[in-house]
């Protein structure tokens, strides 16, 4: 017997208490938690910059898994300011090292998936994964069930992602942790 899913009931509360119930037309999915006035802390927001954001995934492969992306919701490269473009692709560099120097994988996947048939959960906003990875990571869960099996707490990743993001003195870059 197959078992075919898995209940994560969280995933629902987190989409509901963070983003306040996204509201169809009211900007996307990553726009309202940004804008939520919730705390970093709660949001899993891990860097706030000027056009860009880094976020925790809360469907992560592993552990350090986080989205870059710009705060303005566009679908597809073409679409960024070349301000946003810049920002974007700085921020990927920072949080490359970041993840780097918090985990210290073996190798690190970084990517864009463009549109829905590219496997991109929320189209209208473009986010860039950055992933960490180990020799030999695959485990017989992500196989089989499509599941993921997590080391750590998804609130000590943020904790030890903030603590390290270039720049800051252990606190990270927003104000309102």
């Amino acid at each position: 017997m197959t078992l075919d899913a898995l209940w994560s009931g969280w995933r629902a509360t987190y989409i509901a208490d963070v983003a306040g119930r996204p509201v169809p037309g009211e900007g996307s999915l990553f726009e309202q938690i940004l804008a939520s006035g919730r705390p970093d802390r709660e949001t899993y927001i891990v860097h706030r910059g000027p056009t860009c954001f880094v976020i925790l995934n809360l469907y992560p492969y592993t552990s350090g898994h986080v989205l870059v992306l710009p705060r303005r919701a566009v679908p597809t490269l073409a679409e960024l300011t070349p301000t946003e473009s810049s920002e974007l692709w700085a921020t990927v560099v920072r949080t490359v090292a970041t993840v780097e120097a918090v985990y210290r994988p073996e190798g690190m996947n970084v990517g864009v998936n463009l549109g829905r048939a590219a496997g991109a959960g929320v189209p209208d906003h473009l986010h860039v994964h950055v992933v960490p990875r180990w020799n030999g990571d695959t485990n017989f869960m992500t196989s089989v069930a499509e599941a993921r099996v997590l080391p750590e707490p998804i609130d000590v990743t943020w904790e030890k992602l903030v603590a390290e993001w270039p720049g800051t003195d252990g606190g990270g870059s927003a104000g309102d942790r």
